[in-house]
């Protein structure tokens, strides 16, 4: 047994490094990064954290005002349901299993078909998101002297902010919920290989007729080294950096590093 599969079967697993390949995937993981990020300040009391989720669904709103991701969204979802209906016919599936996702996914695409193309147009037509939004482009600029109505806002007791931020994550919820479902999906439905990058350089080209979505690389838990990746959807450089501490610059690993790749497509 390695080290990587001892740490593994004692509960320790190491860090996952994504590197999305193509536009849309670039903006489903920002987008499910912010998300997430949004629901975990969301939930703690403190004004600090209340500040933090607000800067969170800022920066969404921005992404979001970019292009349609709706319909981009949309179109994974029913993708995903097509290639989910065919796995019906195949033997040895579960279908109970099947059935839930395809039924979480049919309750996603109903969803977000019902709140409509301008669904955001609340959230960017509020003049107190507004007012925060321009003065976040500032370094220090939402200060109390600055936005006093913000700094009274932060004041109210949690229970107040909180049924806001409800208010506004309704609107939210229906995309960034869908866009989780299909990074789910995406990384479900691949297999991680054992892999070793000789010399901590690892090169791999991709499928030009079954282009690669996504790439996952896994690490064993403890490790000093990060992977560094360049390249595109039809080959990927990989190199392996040793870190030392934030006043060292990190040098690439001459070692053979073991890794855990997942092509995803």
């Amino acid at each position: 047994m390695t080290s990587t599969d001892r740490l593994r079967a004692a509960g320790q697993p190491g860090p996952v490094y994504e590197q999305p390949l193509n536009e849309r995937m670039r903006t489903f993981l920002r987008l499910d990064f912010l998300y997430q990020q949004t629901l975990y300040h969301e939930e703690r009391e403190d004004a600090w954290s209340t500040r933090a989720a607000m800067s969170s669904l800022l920066e969404i709103l921005a992404i979001t005002a970019r292009g349609d991701i709706r319909s981009e969204v949309l179109k994974d979802l029913e993708r995903q349901m097509m290639v989910m209906h065919d796995y019906t016919t195949r033997p040895g599936v579960d279908n109970a299993r099947l059935k839930a996702v395809l039924n979480n996914l049919g309750r996603l695409r109903t969803e977000l078909n019902a709140v409509g193309a301008l669904f955001m147009q609340r959230l960017r037509d509020s003049e107190f998101l507004n007012s925060i939004k321009h003065r976040s482009t500032i370094p220090g600029g939402t200060c109390e002297f600055d936005l006093p109505d913000y700094r009274h806002w932060l004041d109210q007791p949690f229970e107040v902010r909180a049924r806001a931020f409800a208010d506004w994550m309704s609107t939210i919820r229906p995309l960034c919920d869908a866009v989780t479902e299909l990074l789910w999906l995406t990384r479900e439905a691949a297999r991680p290989r054992p892999e070793v990058a000789t010399g901590g350089t690892f090169q791999i080209a991709f499928d030009r007729e079954n282009p690669c979505q996504l790439l996952r690389i896994a690490l064993p838990a403890g490790t000093q080294l990060y992977p560094e990746i360049s390249g595109s959807h039809h080959r990927c450089s990989i190199r392996f950096m040793l870190w030392n501490d934030v006043n060292s610059r990190p040098v690439q690993t001459t070692e053979d590093v073991p890794f855990q790749l997942t092509v995803c497509t």
